[in-house]
């Protein structure tokens, strides 16, 4: 399943375009809450406005969203 909690994907759309993201809530058909690198508050996200990729982070471990450049 591609959608879902901690998945690590790239923004293709908007003012975060080419930005790594992680979801962080799932909420519901079409729709993700995500964070990115440039803007660390979480928003609502299209998933077709996403390109995922094949990482997965746990979302409480700060290290692991360090290496994919976001500090929370």
């Amino acid at each position: 399943m591609l959608v879902e909690t901690g998945r690590v994907c790239i923004k293709k759309c908007g003012r975060d375009a080419g930005d790594k993201a992680v979801i962080t809530q799932v909420i519901g058909k079409g729709f993700v809450k995500i964070i990115t690198q440039t803007r660390k508050k979480e928003r609502k996200c299209n998933t077709a406005h996403l390109e995922f990729l094949n990482e997965k982070v746990d979302l409480k471990n700060k290290e692991d969203l360090k290496k994919i450049g976001i500090t929370a």
